[in-house]
């Protein structure tokens, strides 16, 4: 597993930007981890996250989007009218 999170962390934001110094990375990682759990789906999880989320109907209003990690991911949620 271990493997597995360290290609992701490489592939999904390390190799997009260049690291300028030690608390630089750490944002970067901190900020990947907190994406990594809370909105980053799972195929073996049913697509869903290790932290699982409310299903939003669309009565609660128009979908928005949400920078993470920097803008090199998003996530999506509705907005309330």
């Amino acid at each position: 597993m271990v493997r597995g999170v360290i290609g992701s962390i490489r592939r999904d934001a390390l190799d997009h930007v260049i690291v300028l110094n030690e608390r630089h990375l750490r944002r970067i990682l901190r900020t990947y981890m907190d994406y990594y759990h809370s909105w980053r789906t799972y195929l073996s999880l049913g697509m869903d996250t290790p932290e699982p989320r409310p299903v939003e109907p669309p009565e609660i209003g128009p979908v928005r989007k949400l920078p993470e990690v920097g803008g090199l991911h998003y996530h999506y949620e509705r907005w309330a009218a």
